[in-house]
Parts: structure tokens; C-alpha cells; sequence
């Protein structure tokens, strides 16, 4: 068995180094991003000319708001030198360090570098075949997400809170039930959730009681 690749109609490159190759890859119009892996792996191919460019239009913000709202784990490939970041548009170097700093901090969006077309259809396949064989995950096709449930919020919620992903909102979500559970709980209470280790709960617990000093 192959593992499954959609790939966008207009990525030719890829299609090329694909073909012929134990996968099997199905074109498709996709409304977000370049490469579908699984069903929570979707991925933006960016050539680092195009990069640049779209930090010069600001599409990269909207790109990646539109990545985080259809995939559970978005993730940017840059293609090309990474010595030619700096050099190849007349940007400020602490402008394009902002994007990437936004990008991987704020968006919370893995960006992974290849060299060459061929490596990142190599990087795709082997990020298809971990999620599908290793995780069984197979791939769809997915645009924006739906407007979030209140379930969604919720979760959303938690996982914003330092040291708490999302599978550990999840999880304090189902011990309490409710947000205003969790920020009741007690660190013995906290503690015994499975997963969660004396800082973790000594941390949140802090966030919860200790008073906020301003700036």
C-alpha cells in the first residue's frame, strides 16, 4: 500500500517528482494550501522568492490565518538557499526575522527548509507515509473550517494557556468539564490528571491567583 498525496493542480514541479514513485498522488483545485498529507496535515510550498514576495504584498498573514482555520498541524515548506533570504529582495533582514518569528510563535506554524523541488516531494512523502502508517491518518480534503463551536472555544481557550496543547486542553476539559472547572481546580486536583507533572500544575495554578502588576 502507497500512502495517498493530494497535491494542487497548479504545483507541476512536485506533480513531475512524484510521479512514478510508490505513492499515489490525486490532483485537486485546493482551496488552502499546496499538499494534503492527512487529515490534519496540510501544507504551504513556498519557493523563497515567493516568500519574499508575499511578506512585500502581506499575503503570508492571510495565508496562514487561512492554514491554522483548515488544518489542525499547517506547516510551511521554503524551498531554495537560506543564505539568498537576505539577498535576494531589498527587505530589512529584521522585517523578514519578524514574519518567521510571527509565523512560528504567533501562528504556531512548524516551517521546515528543503533545498530543491525534488527534496521537499521527498519531505511530503515522508510526512504522508508517517501520519498514514505510523498515525493512521488518511488524508482529505478540507477548506476553511466551519464557524467554532462552543466546544471549539473552549478548547481553544485552554490551549492558550503556556505549558497546555491542545490534546491537554482536551484532556483537563474532560476531567472538569467545563473552563471554569479548570481554573478552580487545585494543584492536588490537577495533579492527578495523568499527563501533568508538579510544575505544569504549580504554573498553571500561578497563572490562576496571582495578581496582575500591569506593565
Amino acid at each position: 500500500m502507497n500512502p495517498v498525496l493530494i497535491i494542487d493542480h497548479r504545483e507541476r514541479e512536485i506533480l513531475r517528482h512524484l510521479r512514478g514513485g510508490n505513492v499515489d498522488v490525486k490532483e485537486s483545485a485546493l482551496p488552502v494550501g499546496d499538499a494534503i498529507l492527512s487529515d490534519r496535515v496540510g501544507v504551504e510550498r513556498k519557493r523563497i522568492s515567493d516568500f519574499l514576495q508575499s511578506i512585500v504584498d502581506q499575503r503570508i498573514f492571510s495565508q496562514c490565518d487561512r492554514m491554522i482555520q483548515a488544518f489542525e498541524q499547517p506547516l510551511i515548506i521554503l524551498e531554495g538557499n537560506p543564505e539568498l533570504l537576505f539577498l535576494e529582495r531589498n527587505i530589512h533582514k529584521n522585517t523578514i526575522r519578524g514574519v518567521l518569528a510571527s509565523i512560528a510563535i504567533d501562528y504556531k506554524i512548524p516551517i521546515l527548509w528543503t533545498q530543491n523541488t525534488e527534496e521537499t516531494a521527498g519531505q511530503l512523502v515522508w510526512i504522508a507515509t508517517r501520519e498514514q502508517f505510523k498515525k493512521s491518518r488518511e488524508p482529505q480534503i478540507r477548506g476553511a473550517r466551519k464557524t467554532p463551536t462552543l466546544q471549539d472555544q473552549q478548547e481553544y481557550l485552554i490551549a492558550g494557556i503556556p505549558g497546555i496543547n491542545t490534546k491537554r486542553a482536551r484532556r483537563l476539559l474532560e476531567h472538569f468539564k467545563t473552563p471554569e472547572g479548570i481554573f478552580q481546580a487545585s494543584e492536588k486536583e490537577l495533579l492527578a490528571i495523568k499527563g501533568f507533572g508538579k510544575k505544569t500544575a504549580e504554573r498553571l495554578r500561578a497563572l490562576m491567583k496571582e495578581p496582575y502588576s500591569g506593565q
